[in-house]
């Protein structure tokens, strides 16, 4: 007579994840190694950005900082911006509507003089889209028409 015994042995381990304030997994693994993580994190230097009152502005302000001139546009479209704007501005985008092509990108340079002129003449008619690119990440944008 033959007998077997068998005696399987499974081995039980918790998974833990860390992740920083934005959201990315910084850490997987056993807790022992976790805990030594999370020391090693919370021992950081911890970082601090000062905003001035130029730097903070909602998008209701920021829109009475801007004048677009004439809208509709027949030929000329002029962008001009306050000195206090000038200093969020990155970049401003020009693009059609209807087929999402770029027309126009400028990067606020300090020799734009707070000022952008778009020759519009050989555009079609219709809607575009001008886009401000803020310096804090921020994409804010305003429909005008070409007739």
């Amino acid at each position: 007579m033959c007998t077997s015994l068998g005696l399987s042995y499974a081995q039980v381990t918790d998974v833990y994840f860390r992740y920083d304030e934005a959201g990315n997994q910084k850490y997987r693994g056993p807790d022992t190694n976790a805990t030594k993580v999370s020391k090693t994190l919370s021992d950081a230097e911890p970082k601090t950005v000062s905003l001035t009152d130029s730097q903070v502005m909602d998008e209701k302000t920021f829109w009475k900082q801007i004048r677009l001139y004439p809208v509709p546009v027949n030929d000329v479209l002029t962008i001009d911006w306050t000195e206090q704007a000038d200093g969020l501005i990155e970049s401003v985008s020009l693009y059609q509507h209807s087929t999402v092509h770029w027309k126009f990108q400028q990067q606020n340079l300090p020799d734009l003089n707070r000022q952008l002129k778009i020759n519009m003449t050989g555009y079609d008619w219709g809607v575009y889209v001008i886009r401000f690119t803020l310096r804090d990440g921020r994409v804010l944008s305003k429909n005008i028409t070409k007739r």
